[in-house]
């Protein structure tokens, strides 16, 4: 039987819908707020999309994230979106209370008595709630379905879904769903934006759910305690992540600022020092200055690290931190600049 508070909603969103022509529909459903679904406060959310950055769910994570974020803000209501990792789906939290909305694949759902999905979202993914609370999902699929005609879903879709292809390799007017948080961000590093793109897309491949089993996450794979130290307490949120990443470049490359290096040899120390820590690269610039290198040269010093592989260099009083292998982090700055390139000739500056 359907409550009189569900029947309430659903008669006032025909009423309202109907009054107005089809083309003020998205504006009216951006202003209206309903107040009978979700009763705390804050909405508590979780998705459950995998982790794996490599496959479309890594896309559909943030897409999902962003609508969840829309949908808050349209019922006037704080939200907390969880990501799940390996391991964890949330299912159990939601069917305890403790989260209100789970982003799944409709997969996730078959033989979940407990539970009720929406209209499809994304790719391949639907929000499930509780079925105890019927108006939470009149409210959730009403919404759905006049935010999809609406241009931010439009925009929000072709961000995430018709983004630059790698393989395909043609003209984009776009690189990634957050070019324009990575243009703001890149312009405080002093960067070209599609450097900053290239890094992006070499620790995460633009997808937020991405974690390392050392913890990092997020769009610039940040460490929590890296992003505690800046201030930064959500690395699901893309532009905490990309601020708290930027922020910690930008102290990466101050460090470089009072050398004789020009402006890509910095961006090459900081992206060096970004992935393998500061204190490695400086052992490897003290030992190639005393092997008579140049040291503010990424190409002199990489000529170094060979040394730094050895049991000798355990003797040498310049190198503080012991032996480095140094493999990953060439590759890391090769890599970027390769990305970076092929960013270049798809994307107009």
């Amino acid at each position: 039987m359907v409550s009189k508070r569900t029947r309430r909603y659903l008669i006032a969103t025909v009423l309202t819908f109907i009054a107005v022509t089809a083309s003020d529909r998205a504006r009216v459903m951006e202003s209206s707020e309903s107040t009978e679904s979700f009763d705390s406060e804050k909405i508590r959310c979780a998705i459950v999309l995998g982790d794996d950055m490599y496959s479309s769910e890594g896309l559909n994570t943030g897409f999902n994230y962003e609508l969840l974020g829309q949908f808050a803000k349209t019922a006037g209501k704080d939200i907390s979106i969880a990501v799940a990792h390996k391991g964890e789906n949330y299912l159990d939290s939601l069917m305890d209370g403790k989260i209100d909305i789970a982003v799944i694949p409709p997969s996730m759902a078959e033989g979940q008595n407990g539970m009720v999905i929406s209209m499809k979202t994304g790719e391949n993914s639907v929000w499930a709630v509780r079925k105890d609370n019927p108006d939470d999902i009149m409210a959730v699929n009403s919404w759905i379905s006049y935010y999809e005609k609406t241009e931010g879903y439009s925009d929000a879709k072709e961000r995430f879904f018709n983004s630059f292809d790698s393989v395909a390799g043609h003209k984009a007017s776009h690189l990634s769903p957050y070019d324009s948080l990575i243009k703001e961000y890149a312009d405080t590093l002093g960067w070209d934006w599609r450097m900053l793109a290239a890094v992006i897309y070499q620790e995460s491949r633009f997808s937020i759910n991405s974690y390392s089993g050392r913890g990092a996450s997020g769009l610039m794979q940040v460490m929590p305690s890296t992003a505690e130290h800046y201030g930064i307490h959500d690395l699901n949120d893309p532009e905490e992540n990309i601020k708290a990443g930027t922020m910690h470049l930008a102290r990466l490359q101050k460090m470089f600022s009072g050398s004789r290096m020009d402006s890509r040899e910095k961006v090459l120390f900081t992206l060096a020092s970004y992935n393998a820590g500061e204190g490695r690269i400086a052992d490897c610039r003290n030992l190639a200055a005393k092997r008579g290198l140049d040291s503010d040269r990424w190409e002199d010093v990489v000529r170094i690290i060979p040394q730094m592989r050895l049991d000798s260099i355990l003797d040498e009083e310049c190198v503080k931190l012991g032996k480095f292998q140094g493999y990953e982090t060439i590759s890391y700055v090769d890599s970027i600049l390769e990305i970076y390139d092929s960013f270049c000739a798809v994307c107009p500056a």
